[in-house]
């Protein structure tokens, strides 16, 4: 009997050879619908494993090796947990994670700590014209120029932002109702206070100033955002157009 040929072990080695051909692919070289942020943007982070999320915190991987392959070798010598208590200086003894990548993996788990711990602070309520007065005198006290403030405000009156909308002369002011209710509208305010100061520390309000009022008025019922007030701030006193039925 004829001894038995015994074929050559060629899959390991085919097995090995396409490894190493995925180890080099670049993450340029991947369709642009499976690459990690791509499918982040179309299917939310949910859809993506751990070491994809990572892999869009660190951008890039190394010579030879794309970002995922280094992401999926940091997982494997650490799970998330052990991970997020890694130092820097042990996390630049993995091969391909310099002081930069190790900076950006420890924000990243020191931002996940501080959002558990986070805790929202109370918006000011601003529900009168003495407590619009109040809020916006500190910071116009000084100024020497009209300065003009939008106060966005929730259904509860509760302050969502302020924005200083113009910065005017020493004695007159441009505002557009557009520039006024621009970002009111980005925030989805309920309502609005507009608010600006006399230099001359007079509050009495000027043919131009109730011109304007109306303009955001008329502009406010547009848009569905009511104008609540205008306050004019002079030295150490305010009026309201509201109060005085100006509006």
């Amino acid at each position: 009997m004829s001894p038995v040929k015994i074929a050559p072990l060629i899959y390991p080695e085919i097995s090995t050879a396409i490894h190493m051909s995925e180890y080099h692919i670049r993450i340029q070289d991947i369709q642009p619908n499976d690459r990690p942020r791509e499918r982040l943007l179309k299917n939310g982070p949910s859809a993506l494993s751990d070491s994809e999320l990572l892999a869009i915190i660190l951008r890039t991987g190394t010579k030879g090796e794309n970002v995922l392959n280094l992401c999926s070798r940091i997982l494997a010598t650490y799970n998330i947990q052990q991970l997020s208590r890694t130092s820097p200086t042990i996390l630049k003894e993995i091969h391909g994670v310099g002081a930069a990548k190790a900076a950006e993996i420890t924000a990243l788990f020191e931002l996940a700590r501080r959002l558990e711990t986070f805790t929202e602070e109370e918006k000011p309520r601003i529900s009168s014209p003495e407590a619009a007065y109040q809020f916006i005198y500190p910071k116009l006290r000084e100024q020497k120029k009209e300065s003009f403030i939008a106060l966005h405000l929730d259904t509860k009156n509760q302050l969502i932002c302020e924005e200083t909308v113009s910065i005017g002369s020493l004695n007159a002011n441009i505002v557009h109702p557009r520039e006024v209710f621009k970002t009111a509208i980005q925030e989805s305010a309920a309502a609005i206070i507009v608010a600006h100061n006399h230099p001359s520390g007079d509050p009495a309000p000027s043919q131009n100033d109730i011109d304007i009022t109306r303009k955001l008025i008329d502009t406010g019922k547009i848009v569905g955002i009511e104008l609540y007030d205008h306050i004019i701030i002079g030295d150490g006193r305010y009026l309201s157009m509201k109060e005085q039925n100006l509006i």
